[in-house]
């Protein structure tokens, strides 16, 4: 067997790209930079940046979530606490002409948290906003007003639409959903998310019904709220049960 020589291999870099979801006036949103640097300058991108020397990718993921974000990734077994973001490693992406620089492999991360604040540009991205995912999904491209539209950089509206699809399908199972909600909301409040996230309207009693009564998924806090108008609504955390019994199945549109 010959010996290993690491100069007959290639060398190639690793990023990671953060698809960052939240839920704003009711819509699923994603953040997007506008890149001030070549390849693709003056394009929207989804946030993201290369792996340090020093740093594994789960290390790298959170801090670039801090940097254009300001959040931080909390466990992903507690409920998410103010200032925290659920972060999970989404997909590994490696098409060799993915990146006109060089070979570069990103490893995707999923991030939700509930309703953000405007985003601050940071690194080489010359602004950042919130934008809805279906916008920046459209076949035509994303361009904001007075702006020729324009797909995605890289090969980020794939990141972007399976990190979507990623959110639609763990909420069905899982108590994702509330990771857009903040520590304390209502059943109105997780009902609007599911709407947002699925893109449907949910009746209010079935899912009234549903929710409370599967075990483990919410948590009476013994409070009330009054911020969506209207009589005081109960106000609930997340429970412990990361799997739903029965699931929340996805209506068919």
């Amino acid at each position: 067997m010959s010996p290993y020589d690491p100069s007959a291999f290639p060398p190639f870099a690793v990023t990671v790209d953060l698809v960052v979801l939240t839920v704003r006036r009711h819509a699923l949103c994603a953040l997007a930079v506008r890149r001030g640097e070549s390849p693709f300058q003056g394009r929207w991108a989804l946030p993201g940046g290369f792996v340090r020397d020093d740093e594994d990718l789960s290390a790298a993921a959170a801090r670039e979530l801090v940097e254009e974000t300001g959040l931080c990734a909390h466990d992903r077994d507690t409920p998410v606490q103010a200032n925290g973001a659920h972060l999970e490693q989404l997909a590994t992406y490696g098409d060799p002409k993915r990146d006109p620089r060089m070979r570069v492999v990103s490893v995707a991360h999923l991030a939700l948290a509930p309703d953000l604040p405007a985003p601050r540009a940071g690194g080489d991205a010359k602004s950042a906003r919130w934008a809805p995912v279906e916008a920046l999904l459209h076949q035509g491209g994303y361009g904001r007003e007075g702006e020729q539209a324009a797909p995605l950089a890289f090969d980020h509206a794939q990141i972007l639409a399976d990190g979507v699809e990623r959110a639609r399908s763990k909420i069905e199972y899982s108590s994702l959903a509330t990771a857009f909600c903040p520590p304390e909301f209502t059943v109105g409040e997780l009902r609007r998310v599911y709407e947002a996230v699925w893109g449907v309207v949910l009746d209010p009693r079935n899912f009234h019904r549903k929710v409370t009564g599967t075990p483990g998924f919410l948590v009476p806090t013994g409070g009330t709220t009054t911020r969506q108008g209207g009589r005081p609504a109960q106000l609930f955390r997340a429970g412990g049960a990361t799997l739903l019994n029965p699931p929340m199945l996805r209506p068919e549109v």
